[in-house]
Order: structure tokens, then C-alpha cells, then sequence
């Protein structure tokens, strides 16, 4: 449209000849328009006519600045507020309600026919179809709903509904009424929005309740006298909601506690409340929906009228919730609400102030802060320490408060549903606060101390050329050190690369020394007796005999026999050493019938079982010591059937294992009074200083053999000349088991040094040093025997001399290794091994490699002369790591089924299965209980027993370093079958350090081994009787069973009195005459008949 703009001003100037006229210059999106303007006086100015324009309808106006301009540069004053007003009918105009409602300056009018919002000249037939504010009843055509909002409500009604659309009346005084599912929907007018104010207009009105239930319902919207409906858009009435639990369903006095709400339908409620009524007052708080069927309030609280507090609980007259206009739920009488008495605080103090150190815990005491209501809920408290919050610890009467790290004075406050308290204020102090006083002392202290540190530091300079000599040497000596670690760290890497091979290569055709069946099984019943009664023919009258024979009748009688060992087991004086003893003379007696040998074994174990629940012992502990007969029966079973085993399967990587050890220990120097070792698996075995020694080749000359027999032996010359005996015996009778060959105490070695000249070695002689009060034994080197030397071993030549001196020798020798013998754990060797008991007659002391580390008389030159002891530790490792095959070689031969060939024995499957009965029977169903039972029932009761002895099995020799080494090995095999985690730290035990890797492999192999045992075919007891007979067939004979009557009929004399007693009480003994039958037995025995 076009049109001129007049301006109103003062002393507007006259353009002078040469000058530029008047401009406006608008500003109109960024873009810069200039127009011609007219000056008619001083105090007028115009516009020149010209049309405007702004892009885009987002804007109905828009304001727009602008200047007026003379001689091209030159701004006339003017107000900032001055703009002028650009507008389009159209825009943001859509509707004619929204038409009409424009500003009347703007003389903008719905034009019926284009359906426009316009100014009249641009409107065809303007008369008839232009409407605007001159003309009177106005009333735009065409109205229409848009949106409903919300679109669902209960059925009872009160739903606030909002009805948006076009053209829904000027004003609120037209909409006539409005229906919802033909009831009237009052309209609230303080809530009508009309179309100045918004885009579409909105009318808000209460919804009533359905008449005809719950589903779809039309909206009728009258303006004056036309109506307004839309099919698309229809209010849905649901069915009423509900409310289903309330937890918890408590509140204190004051209410405003969090509580949840479940029910149904909730979302159709648009501002629930909750509310109580005590004592005709009514309270109510509000209500957050979460989603349909949960909504959370905070609890009404209840006026009490009266001055004091109620001292308990309180039930409210009415409880309910206010839901739109459901009228159901507002009084609630079935859900037992109950309010509680407030909590109370006492003051901090007598006057309100506390004093405490920061961090230090607060208390803040008071009632009811723990409501006596049934149920998990409690009440949610807030303490704030000035701003800050802290951590709190409730119980009935206080509040336990972590103070944050403040100081100064703090306020309390304390926050709980909706209360606030502040019991006072917390003057927090800092112990570092110093008073003026204490400044200045130490201040004057401080300047004392720098005084001293001036004087120290004139005497330390006056010391700095001495300090620096010192420091050289130290120097010297670090790096002698540092080098010598570096060495021996990468001898200890090249032996761990050589040794396996070289080891394994040793090992190659060595023939087994199996032990014959009766050694083997002597050696484990009877260990360290080598001439047992059971082994030699019983001498002895007729009437002894035949009371032996009685004795046996009523042996293999089971409720006598078992009878016979519960009252032997009940006597105090019937020690371990007893039990052990009984238990390997009945299992030497019934060798002849293994059946019933099992029969009674398998019910001892089973009163030992339930002897142990009986006395509430844990089921863990079951079979772990040797404290009963039956376990150690249980031992001796194992043995004897196990036997085929051993030398068809497991021996051979045992006796491997074994060698693989003795070759191992024997490359590097061993200590032959000590029984310390450069290789070892055992730390309380390792030599832990440098030993300077060198390997020699010696040749051999066997006894009674002759000049071109020589056999090469490989020696160390720090060896003793027993040690280099017990190596040439070694290889020259390599393969003959050991007690068939010749000792090295009955051999004397003789080193021949050309046709003529030979010196017999010996480990003690008049050469032997002696320094101070040590004697050291004589080496190779002592003697300078050189590498390649002729030697031969002889008969042992009788003289004075080798008679003194060898026993001296080995009887120093032998109270070391008695004393060692006596510890109770191998790896407590180290530390309890005593000094070296001086000889009586000539007060010396023998040592070989290393002395006693305590000796006083230690020099100190000789300890600056070794290395760090833990060095020596990396020592280990090789050693394990050229052992690992050989024990993963066991270890898997062992907990394998079937394995080399070999099926597994019956033995362990039919025992295993008998543990696992009487777990089931007894209702232990702990996976672990089940697991240790086997685990203490076989390998530690036969296979560490065999492992830390291979001597039962073998004729061989056991060193105490090798002794050591195995102990290692069974120490692991026994951790490999536990079922406890080994938590390992720096301080634990190195033998389980070394070994840590590879014990949760070997774990996994046991479980495996006893998974596997359970999955195979259960052996019937006719099979395993006929099984038993078999081996009682092929060893029966094997012991003497008159002599292990006679041995087992001591302990009958013993406690005579006490096994008679029991025969009395026993029904089954005495229908049977058993006590009678045992008397004769004991009168033929003492020779009456």
C-alpha cells in the first residue's frame, strides 16, 4: 500500500544552494531503504508516497527504525522509541476470529468470499463481503475444534477438559454452553483464551459425570446459536480409578513424608490430592502420577488441638484422595493410615552451643525418631552442618552425624517430612590454632635448631675428605656386588635353558627297582622296622597256638572284631602309635580274606562318619589325621591293592620324578652336614652364598675289577670324599637296586697317581684344616685332585686312625641328622637347625661349605664377602622350572582314569562311591564336603605318604636334600586337592610361592579326575568280593598270620577287663557266647585248660 509518512520536528533547517534535500532512511530486515522527504516548514517534514515491504508472514507487524537525513550525512535528532509500524493484514491472521481481534488502527476485515484477512480495498465486493470492527453483531462463519486436551477422564467427571480451535467466539459472554456426551460442561472464563493472546483460541470447561458409562463421548460447543462439533476428536470417559496399596502407610504428625500409591487409571487424574480429616479438620497434600498404576504423595498431616503431644499413634477420622470429582476414594476407612508422634531434638548443650574438633561425630539426641511402625520404611532425615550435609547413623534416640572437614561456627539444622529443627550451633575449633606465645617458642626453637644444623654442617665439611675415601671404597664394593648378582642371574637363566634337556638325556634306560609286594607293604604298615614278628614263623607251645586259632575264629566274627576295636579306641592309655599298630597287625591277619576285610573297614568308616557329626566336628575334617584305627586300615587297604597300580602305571613317573631330583641336587655343590643345596625346591634347603667349585671327570676303577674298565664319572671338587664314593657307586652299579650293591662306608677310595703311587682319600686325616674350633671336612680340591685323575674304589683297609676318626665323624654327623629327623616340618629346618654339637673329646666342630650363620665367631669380613641371601632364591625357579615335567609327568598319571595304558583301579572307584553313599545318606549335599572326603581319603592318605617316601617303593637311597625336594612336591599335590583359595602375599611360605601358577591347573585336574571317577559304572559288591578274593589268593601268604595274632593278642592282655565288659553289654556277644569263647582263648593262653 502506498502511503506518506508525516514527521513533526523543530528548527528544521533550510537546505542552502549546493546542498543535498531531506531523506528517511529505513531499516527494514538489514536492508536499507532511502526515500525523498519534503521539508514544508521548520517544524514539518514528509515522506515522499512509496510502498514498504517485509519478506516472510512470521510477524502480523513488525517495527522498524529509521533516520531522517539532510545534506547526505547529517542525522536530525529524534527519540530512540520513535519507529515506525510495518504490518500485513494476512499474516498470523488466519481465521476471522483472529481477523477481527487485529488492532482497528490497522483497518484490517475478513473478506467472506477470498476467506482472507484484508484491507478493504483489497477485498472484491467490499459492501456485501468485507467484515470489520464499524460494522455491528459480528460473528465469524465457519467455527472449528482443533484439539481436546486430555482425551480421557473418570467417569464421575471434574476433568479440567482444554477445547482448542478457530473462530470459538470473540468473547466468553458468547459461548452460550458446552456438552459432553450431551451433559453441560461449565466453562470457566477466568481461563478463556482468545486470539490475540494465541495462534487458536481455547475454552477450559469442568467436565460432569457420564451418564452413560465408561467409552467415546461427542463435544458440543454452542456460540451463540450455532454449534460446533467435531467427529475426529472425542473425550473418552474411563472407568474410575482405584487405589490398591499405600506404602507405607504411615506418616508422622506433620505429614509431608514420601509415600507411594499403586492402583489403576491414574493418569486420568489431572491434580490428585490426598487428604485426612482428625478431629473435624481437614488436611490435604499433593499427589505426582508416575504412571498409570503409581503415583507418589506427600502425607497429610494432622491438627492436634490439645497443648501436649500425643504419646502414640493416631488414626485419622477420614483418609482418602481427592480424584477430579470421584467420590469413591475420598474417605478410604479399609486402609489402616496411622500418623505417628513427631520426632523431637533436645538443644546442643545447655546453651545451645556444642564444641567439637573437625571430622569428629556429632550426636544430636531427641524422641520418636524411629516410629514404632511395622515394616522396613523409615523416616528420611537431612542434617546440614552450616551448608553442608553429612553422613548420618540412626537408631531410636540419636542421630550419629560424620561431620564434614569445617570449622568456625556452623548452624544445625536438622530436615525430616517437612519439619525443620535446629537443636543450635557447632563452634568447630582446629587443633592447629596456635597462640601467640607458642609462636614465638617456636620460633626461638627454630632458630636454636638452625644454630645446631650451621655447626653440623661446619663439622660435616671438616669431615668430607674422609667421607669420600669411605664412599670410594663403598663404591668398590657396590659394584663387585652388583656384579656378581648380575651373574648369577644369568647362570641361574643358562641353567634353566641346559638343565632339562641334559636331565632328561641322563634318564633315558634307567631300569625300575620295584620293592618285592611284602617290603612294599611292610615298609608302609611298619615303617622303620626291618625285622617285624608278622615276617618270621611263629615257635611256640601247642596250647599257644591253639589259642591263637581261637583268637582268629573270633576275629573274623564282625561284631567281635568291631566290638574288640571301639573298646580299644575308648581307653586313654591307647595311643596313636597303638592305633597305627592294631590297624597294620588286622590287616596282616585277614590278608587271607580281603572281603571281609573291606566289610569291616567300610563300617568302621562309617561310625567314624557319624562319630564326627555326632560330636558336631566340621564334615571337612573327616579322614584328615590318622587318629583311629579305621584310617589307618584305610591306608593299608589302599596299599595292598593299589600295588599293581604303582608298578604297571604310577611308579615309573614317581621313580622318574625321584631321579630327576637326585641327578638335579647332585650337579651342584650339596653341604654333607647341613644337607644344603645349591639346586633345590626348598628354601630352608638352599645354600645361600656363593660356593666357588668346578665339575672333574674322574675315572673309575670298579671293586675287583682290573686296568680298561674305567668308568667316567662326573664330580665336583668341593665334594667330600663320601659324596665322590656315593657317585662312582652310583654309576658304576647303575641300575641295581641299592641294596644289592656296596656301601660307601665299606669302600675306600684310592687315587692312583702313576703305577706306583696311590693315596687313599678320606673325609677326616691329618691333613684335614682346623681353624680355631672348625674342623672342614676334605674335598677333591683339599687334595688337588685334578680333572681326568685315575681313581679306584677298594675294600675299606682297617687302621687306628680310619677307626677314631670315622666314628668321630659319624657320630657328629649322625647328631645332626638326628636332630633334624625330630623337627616337625620340613620347612622349619632353616630355622631350627641348632649349632653343630662340638666332638666331647677334642672340642671341634666339623662344617664342609658353610658354618652356623649365628656363630660368633663369624667374621665380618666373611659375611661382607657374600651376596644378598633372597638373590640366591631365583634358584628355585630353575630348579622348578627343570623339574616341572617330571611332577606334571605324576601329577597326571595320578589324577587320571585310564592312563599308560592302565585302567583305573577298583579299588578307588568302589571307595569313592561308598563316601559318596554315606553323604547321601547323610544329607550332605556340600559340593566341597563330598570333594575333601575323597581328597583325605586317597591322595592324602596313600599318594603324599608315597610321594614324600619313594623308598616304600623302591630300593633306593634318600638324601635329606631330596627329602626336602619331595616334600615340596606333596606339600603342592596336597594344596592341588584343597578346595580353600590360597590367598598368597609377600610373606607367605616360599614353597607355595613357587608353585602358585600352577596349582589352579592342577586343581582343575583333580576335580576332573573325581567328575570322571563318578561318571564310570559302579562296581557290584559280587564283583569287588571277587576282585578281593582274588588278590588274597595271590598274596595270602605273605605275612605269618600266627605272629600277628600273637602281636594283636598283646593288647587282648592289656585291657582284658574292658573287652570282657564290652562282650557283657553286647546282645549279639552275648547270645553268642563271645565273651566265654575269648576266656578260654586267655586260659589256653596263660597254659590251663
Amino acid at each position: 500500500m502506498v502511503r506518506p509518512i508525516t514527521l513533526r520536528a523543530r528548527n528544521l533547517p533550510q537546505p542552502q544552494s549546493g546542498q543535498k534535500n531531506y531523506e528517511c532512511v529505513f531499516s527494514i530486515q538489514g536492508k536499507v531503504q532511502r526515500i525523498p522527504a519534503v521539508r514544508f516548514n521548520s517544524s514539518c517534514i514528509q515522506c515522499q508516497n512509496t510502498s514498504y515491504w517485509y519478506e516472510g508472514d512470521e510477524a502480523g507487524d513488525l517495527p522498524v527504525d529509521f533516520s531522517i537525513v539532510w545534506d547526505g550525512d547529517f542525522f536530525i535528532d529524534k527519540p530512540a522509541s520513535m519507529k515506525a509500524l510495518l504490518y500485513k493484514c494476512e499474516a498470523q491472521r488466519s481465521s476471522c476470529g483472529q481477523c477481527l481481534k487485529a488492532p482497528s488502527a490497522f483497518e484490517c476485515g475478513w473478506c467472506t468470499e477470498s476467506r482472507k484477512c484484508l484491507l478493504r480495498q483489497h477485498c472484491p465486493a467490499a459492501e456485501q463481503n468485507w467484515m470489520h470492527h464499524g460494522r455491528h453483531n459480528l460473528r465469524c462463519s465457519h467455527p472449528r475444534i482443533t484439539k481436546i486436551d486430555p482425551l480421557t477422564g473418570p467417569r464421575e467427571g471434574g476433568t479440567r477438559v482444554t477445547i482448542e480451535g478457530e473462530n470459538l467466539g470473540l468473547q466468553v459472554k458468547e459461548i452460550a454452553h458446552v456438552q459432553v456426551a450431551g451433559v453441560r460442561c461449565n466453562p470457566v472464563p477466568a481461563q478463556y483464551i482468545s486470539a490475540e493472546r494465541r495462534t487458536n483460541r481455547e475454552i477450559i470447561c469442568i467436565t460432569p459425570a457420564s451418564l452413560s458409562g465408561s467409552g467415546p463421548a461427542p463435544i458440543r460447543l454452542m456460540i451463540d446459536r450455532a454449534e460446533v462439533t467435531s467427529s475426529e476428536t472425542k473425550y473418552v470417559y474411563t472407568e474410575d480409578p482405584t487405589i490398591t496399596g499405600i506404602e507405607p502407610n504411615w506418616t508422622i504428625l506433620n505429614g509431608s513424608t514420601l509415600i507411594t500409591v499403586t492402583g489403576t487409571n491414574l493418569l486420568t487424574i489431572q491434580e490428585p490430592k490426598v487428604r485426612a480429616k482428625y478431629g473435624g479438620v481437614e488436611t490435604s497434600n499433593f499427589c505426582t502420577v508416575v504412571n498409570d498404576s503409581t503415583m507418589t504423595c506427600l502425607a497429610p498431616g494432622l491438627v492436634y488441638g490439645k497443648p501436649n503431644p500425643p504419646e502414640g499413634a493416631l488414626r485419622p477420622d477420614e483418609f482418602g484422595f481427592i480424584f477430579d470429582q470421584v467420590s469413591s476414594l475420598l474417605v478410604l476407612n479399609s486402609t489402616p493410615f496411622t500418623h505417628y508422634p513427631n520426632p523431637t531434638f533436645d538443644p546442643l548443650g545447655n546453651s545451645g552451643i556444642l564444641e567439637v574438633k573437625p571430622g569428629s561425630p556429632i550426636i544430636l539426641k531427641g524422641k520418636n525418631l524411629i516410629p514404632a511402625a511395622p515394616g522396613t520404611s523409615r523416616l528420611n532425615y537431612t542434617v546440614l552442618i552450616g551448608e553442608s550435609p553429612c553422613l548420618l547413623t540412626v537408631s531410636e534416640n540419636q542421630l550419629l552425624c560424620d561431620s564434614p572437614d569445617l570449622t568456625g561456627e556452623q548452624r544445625v539444622l536438622i530436615i525430616v517430612g517437612g519439619l525443620e529443627y535446629s537443636p543450635g550451633t557447632l563452634h568447630i575449633y582446629s587443633d592447629s590454632a596456635l597462640t601467640l606465645p607458642a609462636i614465638i617458642g617456636i620460633g626461638a626453637g627454630g632458630g636454636v635448631l638452625l644454630i645446631a644444623i650451621i655447626a653440623v654442617l661446619i663439622a660435616y665439611k671438616r669431615k668430607t675428605r674422609d667421607a669420600d675415601r669411605t664412599l670410594k671404597r663403598l663404591q668398590l664394593q657396590m659394584d663387585n656386588l652388583e656384579s656378581r648378582v648380575a651373574l648369577e642371574c644369568k647362570e641361574a637363566f643358562a641353567e634353566l635353558q641346559t638343565d632339562i634337556q641334559e636331565l632328561t638325556n641322563d634318564m633315558d634306560g634307567v631300569k625300575i627297582p620295584f620293592l618285592e609286594y611284602r617290603t612294599y607293604t611292610m615298609r608302609v604298615m611298619f615303617p622303620g622296622i626291618e625285622e617285624h614278628p608278622v615276617l618270621k614263623e611263629l615257635d611256640s607251645p601247642a596250647n599257644v597256638e591253639k589259642a591263637l586259632r581261637l583268637f582268629s575264629q573270633l576275629l573274623n566274627n564282625k561284631m567281635f572284631l568291631l566290638t574288640f576295636i571301639h573298646t580299644l579306641e575308648a581307653q586313654r592309655s591307647f595311643s596313636m602309635r597303638d592305633r597305627g599298630n592294631v590297624a597294620s597287625l588286622l590287616m596282616a591277619a585277614l590278608q587271607g580274606r580281603m572281603e571281609y576285610a573291606t566289610v569291616v573297614l567300610k563300617q568302621l568308616l562309617a561310625d567314624l562318619i557319624e562319630k564326627n557329626l555326632e560330636n558336631r566336628n566340621h564334615p571337612k575334617l573327616l579322614l584328615r589325621r590318622t587318629e583311629s584305627v579305621a584310617e589307618k586300615m584305610l591306608t593299608n587297604w589302599f596299599t595292598f591293592l593299589l600295588h599293581r597300580f604303582l608298578k604297571e602305571c604310577a611308579g615309573e613317573p614317581l621313580f622318574m620324578l625321584y631321579c630327576a631330583i637326585k641327578q638335579q641336587m647332585e650337579k651342584g655343590p650339596i653341604d654333607a652336614i647341613t644337607g644344603e643345596a645349591r639346586y633345590s625346591l626348598s628354601e630352608d634347603k638352599l645354600i645361600r652364598q656363593q660356593i666357588d667349585y668346578k665339575q672333574l671327570t674322574l675315572m673309575c676303577i670298579p671293586p675287583e675289577g682290573e686296568a680298561g674298565t674305567e668308568v667316567p664319572v662326573k664330580v665336583l671338587n668341593c665334594d667330600t670324599v663320601t659324596q665322590v664314593k656315593d657317585k662312582l657307586l652310583d654309576a658304576v652299579y647303575k641300575g641295581i637296586p641299592f641294596s644289592q650293591r656296596p656301601q660307601a662306608d665299606d669302600m675306600d677310595l684310592e687315587w692312583r697317581q702313576g703305577r706306583l703311587t696311590r693315596i687313599i682319600l678320606q673325609d677326616e686325616d691329618v691333613t684335614t684344616k682346623i681353624e680355631s674350633d672348625w674342623k672342614r671336612l676334605n674335598t677333591l680340591a683339599h687334595y688337588q685332585v685334578t680333572d681326568g685323575s685315575l681313581v679306584a674304589l677298594v675294600q675299606k683297609q682297617v687302621s687306628a686312625y680310619n677307626i677314631a676318626n670315622s666314628f668321630t665323624f659319624t657320630r657328629s654327623l649322625s647328631r645332626y641328622e638326628s636332630l633334624l629327623r625330630t623337627s616337625s616340618s620340613p620347612d622349619s629346618l632353616r630355622s631350627r637347625a641348632p649349632m653343630i654339637t662340638p666332638d666331647q673329646e677334642t672340642g671341634t666342630k666339623l662344617w664342609h661349605l658353610v658354618k652356623n650363620h649365628e656363630h660368633s665367631d663369624q667374621r665380618e669380613g666373611d659375611r661382607g664377602s657374600k651376596m644378598v641371601s633372597e638373590i640366591y632364591l631365583t634358584r628355585l625357579l630353575a630348579t622348578k622350572g627343570t623339574l616341572q615335567k617330571f611332577v606334571d609327568d605324576l601329577f597326571e598319571t595320578v589324577f587320571s582314569t585310564a592312563h599308560r595304558g592302565s585302567a583305573l583301579p577298583l579299588a578307588i572307584k568302589y571307595m569313592f562311591d561308598f563316601l559318596d553313599e554315606q553323604a547321601d545318606k547323610r544329607q550332605i549335599s556340600d559340593p566341597d564336603v563330598r570333594h575333601t572326603w575323597k581328597s583325605n581319603c586317597l591322595p592324602l592318605r596313600f599318594w603324599v605318604n608315597v610321594i614324600k617316601n619313594p623308598q616304600f617303593v623302591f630300593d633306593i637311597h634318600k638324601s635329606s636334600i631330596t627329602d626336602a625336594c619331595l616334600s615340596v612336591v606333596a606339600q603342592t599335590f596336597m594344596d592341588s586337592c584343597s578346595t580353600s583359595e590360597h590367598r598368597l602375599g609377600k610373606d607367605s611360605p616360599s614353597n607355595k610361592l613357587l608353585y602358585a601358577k600352577d596349582i589352579p591347573n592342577y586343581k582343575s585336574w583333580v576335580e576332573r579326575y573325581y567328575r570322571d571317577i563318578a561318571k564310570l559304572p559302579s562296581i557290584s559288591d559280587q564283583d569287588m568280593d571277587a576282585y578281593l578274593v582274588e588278590q588274597s589268593r595271590l598274596h595270602g601268604t605273605e605275612f605269618n598270620t600266627l605272629s600277628a595274632l600273637s602281636e594283636l593278642y598283646f593288647y587282648i592282655n592289656k585291657y582284658k577287663e574292658e573287652i570282657l565288659t564290652a562282650l557283657d553289654r553286647d546282645g549279639y556277644c552275648r547270645k553268642h557266647k563271645l565273651r566265654h569263647k575269648l576266656e578260654q582263648a586267655i586260659n589256653l593262653m596263660s597254659g590251663s585248660s
